[in-house]
């Protein structure tokens, strides 16, 4: 039998290393679905704090009885515990979760690499770092995949699949299928810069705050008109639930790769991050999160604003990036659909373009492209050609089907 062969037969021992909130999270999920699954921290106290934090989640789901005491303890059966790397030999699958430092993941799969059998797959679990990059430290990258989970992994259904130029087709299958059997909602994607969900997400988010630094609108009308096209609440507010620290980070990341100035940081975000306006967990971001606190508005409002614009501008910018990825073959509608709907619980694009209708939805970005005369803004052929179409809903539906 063929390594390749073997990845197609069921996985039934992971190993995970990294303990934080999001890697036993991943246990979590894993040993939910009747896995065996290895724990793997540095150091005792590390692995003291993930065990701790599988203890508390599962415990808050008997309390809530989403879990029998029984299911419980067959789940927690499920799991070893180890402060030796080497532990990942007998693994199918080994999901790194660490924190966001390249060097860091890049040192780990080059252990690994040496450690698994050759029909194992290592998955790394970013939000934005290079997959390719990260594959290049061993010497099998077509076994290396990128998993984007969401926090919390136990709850959230979507998860993120990232193929590389490398990645053997098979092993994404493999993987694919698996996640799937834990009741979650796998999408595949190409390995750019945010992926699927923040290449969408934290250029809406970062457009936004540029729309606010500018003077379009205030806080609340601004939220409130996105709110008002379906969102579940306003990009500022929501800014500030992610944190506005993470939002420039990924801003940073994006762009450097990139060079596209919709993911550009506007000053403001830097300004607000240098003095700490992290969001709600530093208790003020674009706005107050301290019981009795009013610091008011970060900039003062403008004497005659735009925001009867703003939904508009917002929405035919986002959908044209969308249309973009699809042009491009990085993504499918229906896994577009899926990223953003399960997600960030956004209206589904495609959904969201229909309503609008490309014709309406480009004639909104050609405003926007001859105001800003930012090749970013152009609007991109295939919305072009839905809008130019002699049924333009027609093709939609047929591009959607694809």
């Amino acid at each position: 039998m063929t390594a390749t062969q073997k990845t197609h037969q069921n996985i039934s021992n992971v190993a995970v290393i990294g303990l934080g909130t999001m890697g036993a999270g991943i246990v979590e999920v894993f040993a939910r679905a009747g896995l065996d699954v290895i724990g793997i921290e540095y150091n005792d106290q590390a692995l003291e704090r993930g065990r701790g934090i599988i203890t508390k989640s599962t415990d808050r789901a008997l309390a809530k009885n989403k879990i029998t005491e029984a299911e419980r303890d067959a789940l927690l059966g499920h799991i070893t515990w180890s402060t030796d790397r080497s532990d990942v030999s007998g693994a199918d699958l080994v999901v790194e979760a660490v924190n966001e430092n390249l060097d860091l993941k890049r040192e780990i799969f080059r252990d690994i690499d040496a450690m698994t059998s050759e029909h194992a797959i290592l998955a790394t679990n970013t939000s934005s770092l290079s997959v390719t990059q990260i594959a290049a430290a061993t010497q099998n990258p077509e076994r290396v995949i990128g998993l984007h989970f969401f926090n919390p992994a136990p709850v959230q259904k979507l998860v993120e699949i990232i193929r590389t130029v490398h990645t053997d087709a098979s092993r994404t299958e493999a993987v694919a299928h698996l996640l799937a059997s834990c009741g979650k909602t796998p999408i595949v994607c190409g390995d750019r810069a945010g992926f699927v969900v923040n290449a969408l997400l934290i250029p809406y988010l970062a457009s936004a705050i540029r729309h606010y630094d500018e003077g379009f609108a205030t806080r609340e009308q601004l939220d409130e008109a996105m709110v008002e096209v379906g969102n579940p609440m306003g990009p500022l507010t929501l800014s500030d639930l992610i944190g506005n620290d993470v939002i420039l980070a990924v801003c940073e990341y994006m762009y450097d790769e990139t060079k596209n100035p919709l993911h550009a940081p506007a000053p403001l975000l830097r300004q607000m991050c240098a003095a700490g306006l992290m969001g709600r967990k530093s208790g003020r971001g674009f706005y107050d999160y301290v019981e009795g606190a009013d610091h008011g508005p970060l900039i003062a409002e403008p004497p005659v604003t735009r925001h009867d614009e703003l939904a508009g501008r917002l929405t035919a910018e986002y959908l044209n990036e969308v249309l973009r990825m699809v042009q491009t073959n990085y993504a499918r509608p229906d896994d577009i659909d899926t990223g953003m709907s399960l997600g960030c619980r956004m209206p589904k694009p495609f959904d969201l373009l229909a309503e609008i209708g490309p014709v309406e939805v480009l004639r909104r970005q050609e405003k926007l492209y001859a105001e800003t005369a930012q090749p970013a803004h152009r609007p991109v052929l295939l919305l072009e050609q839905l809008a130019q179409a002699d049924d333009p809903q027609a093709a939609l539906t047929e591009l959607r089907a694809r």
